[in-house]
């Protein structure tokens, strides 16, 4: 999909046609998700800019993302973007940045992009800079949302964890609730992950710009500074909030090991409270022919006391020492 914006104030999207040049001569933004070859060769032959191919935008080192030629920038960041019901991905985002114009190269849908589109507005000064500055702002606007609505999903388990109420419930209550707050938990510091890794991308962008865009307007100048103390808060929240992932995590896994055992500490006194009434009954089980307590007239009484207590002595004892 290519879409392409005026610069009129209010702008207005411009029709897209293979032989039509408002793409030189009116569009500030050029958004093209998932381009074909034939818009990529468009859109270069229209800016006499070169587009980067979906392969050097998902590149990893910091100078293939952060790239200078004379006033015209190319950057590359993650791009955070929703992957069904309960999750995000990250998909490479590309930037092409100039005095005149912008190009946007994304390989998902961004509702970031499509909020910014429904509402910039455009300074007659400003160029392609503005729209520039616009996305990424509704970019970190849109992760702080995210990050805002982990920290309140982190808030339940983190308290149903340590609630008194877990202690009272059935072994397999508790193991259920257990799993279940290992698999929220989880999936939250995915989520936090992946805003993580955009977050870290702008704020790499952000300081690049600020540094390699001599031609930047000073009212620019400043969003972009603002922009750089707001990430830089966020990768702090962030931070916190992978802090608390993991800290309910080693207390979700604790909670598994003392049931763990707690299990094994019961099967542990089974066995060993059936040891002796095992050896009494072996012992006359034996079928010798000469045995003192054959002819005792009471010996079956005898040998179920023998076992019973066998069994209740060592009980009683355990139960003293807090076993039980």
């Amino acid at each position: 999909m290519l879409r392409a914006i005026s610069g009129l104030s209010p702008p207005v999207e411009i029709a897209v046609t293979r032989q039509d040049e408002a793409l030189a001569d009116e569009a500030v933004w050029l958004d093209m998700e998932n381009p074909t070859e034939e818009e990529r060769a468009q859109v270069e032959r229209a800016t006499l800019l070169r587009l980067p191919t979906q392969d050097e935008v998902s590149e990893v080192e910091a100078s293939s993302r952060l790239i200078q030629d004379g006033e015209v920038l190319t950057l590359s960041t993650p791009m955070v973007s929703r992957g069904g019901t309960d999750g995000l991905i990250t998909t490479p985002l590309g930037f092409v940045v100039c005095p005149k114009r912008l190009v946007t190269l994304r390989y998902a849908h961004s509702e970031a992009f499509d909020h910014f589109a429904g509402h910039w507005r455009r300074s007659s000064d400003c160029g392609g800079l503005r729209p520039f500055l616009g996305l990424l702002e509704a970019m970190v606007d849109r992760m702080a949302d995210g990050l805002e609505h982990e920290g309140a999903v982190l808030e339940k388990p983190t308290g149903e964890v340590f609630s008194p109420g877990m202690a009272s419930d059935t072994p397999r209550g508790r193991d259920r609730f257990l799993r279940a707050t290992l698999t929220a938990v989880g999936r939250s510091g995915e989520r936090i992950s992946h805003l993580r890794d955009g977050l870290l991308g702008v704020l790499r962008i952000v300081r690049f710009v600020r540094e390699a865009a001599a031609w930047t307007p000073e009212a620019e100048g400043k969003r972009l500074k603002t922009l750089e103390k707001d990430v830089l808060s966020l990768n702090d929240y962030e931070s916190q909030l992978l802090g608390k992932v993991q800290f309910v995590l080693d207390a979700t896994l604790g909670f598994i090991n003392i049931e763990q055992n707690n299990s094994v500490k019961v099967l542990t006194i089974v066995s060993l409270v059936g040891i002796p009434p095992t050896l009494v009954a072996g012992i006359y089980g034996m079928n010798f022919k000469f045995m003192p307590e054959l002819e005792w007239r009471l010996g079956y009484p005898y040998g179920l006391a023998v076992i019973v207590l066998s069994a209740v002595l060592p009980m009683l004892w355990f139960r003293r020492r807090g076993w039980l």
